[in-house]
């Protein structure tokens, strides 16, 4: 069974930080390339950042210059650092195993709980 478990989300002040974690099972880790999404309240859910099984990545315009997504293969785990944070970046963040169709990624597996997020003073 597939399990992806998303960490360190929290309450942050604008301009702050968080690193938030997602440890995923070895059988989708190591072969998948992995996506962090994200869902506001009344909007869908929108892919923030991925990165390939080889380290490429692509960000979401919103990420860019801001966000950092990472992976540590013999941890199966992987991160999104958040800087500069904004009241629009508050969600719900969610980790996913993802499948590149032509420009578009698709996430493979069923959601985790996620892992708020919240920016405000």
């Amino acid at each position: 069974q597939v399990q992806l478990v998303e960490s360190g989300g929290g309450l942050v002040q604008p301009g702050g930080s968080l690193r938030l974690s997602c440890v995923a099972s070895r059988m989708i880790f190591s072969i998948n390339a992995m996506g962090w999404y994200r869902q506001a309240p009344g909007k869908e859910r929108e892919l923030v950042a991925v990165i390939t099984s080889s380290g490429r990545i692509n960000y979401a315009d919103s990420a860019k210059g801001r966000f950092t997504i990472s992976r540590d293969n013999a941890k199966k785990t992987v991160y999104l650092q958040m800087n500069s944070l904004k009241p629009e970046d508050t969600a719900v963040y969610y980790c996913n195993a993802v499948s590149s169709g032509g420009s578009t990624w698709y996430p493979l597996y069923s959601w985790g709980q996620g892992t708020q997020v919240t920016v405000s003073s």
